[in-house]
């Protein structure tokens, strides 16, 4: 069980940080490059800022333990459509490997958290 918790806590907080923390930072110091990930694939500047504030939202609400299930699974299940529709749209616009393996890493460390979010939960329910 320490295990388990040492490994969601660990990937979570990488999580976090990559998709609240670094976003939120970019708006609030560096507005001018808000919009450096999607202008560059035809995406509006509008949907930079709302791509920003759902990400801090969901990556927020896998924070927190003590949230309602529902609400942290949609917030897994968001982050993750995230995650596959910048793979599907750098590999439609401009193929650059890196731009695509990033949100695929980012996907598997997001894996990591969810399955160990529900190993962690079953085992809590279990004792």
């Amino acid at each position: 069980m320490k295990m388990n918790k040492i490994i969601f806590w660990t990937t979570t907080s990488i999580i976090f940080v990559m998709e609240a923390l670094m976003p939120l930072a970019t708006l609030l110091f560096a507005h001018e490059h808000f919009n450096a990930g999607t202008k560059p694939l035809g995406y509006p500047d509008y949907f930079a800022y709302a791509l920003i504030v759902c990400k801090i939202l969901g990556a927020t609400a896998i924070m927190f333990p003590k949230l309602p299930a529902k609400l942290r699974e949609w917030a897994y299940a968001g982050l993750t459509f995230n995650l596959l529709f910048a793979v599907i749209s750098h590999l439609a616009v401009d193929q650059i490997i890196s731009y695509i393996l990033m949100p695929v890493m980012v996907g598997v460390v997001l894996g990591v958290s969810y399955v160990h979010s529900q190993k962690i939960i079953f085992k809590s329910k279990n004792i």
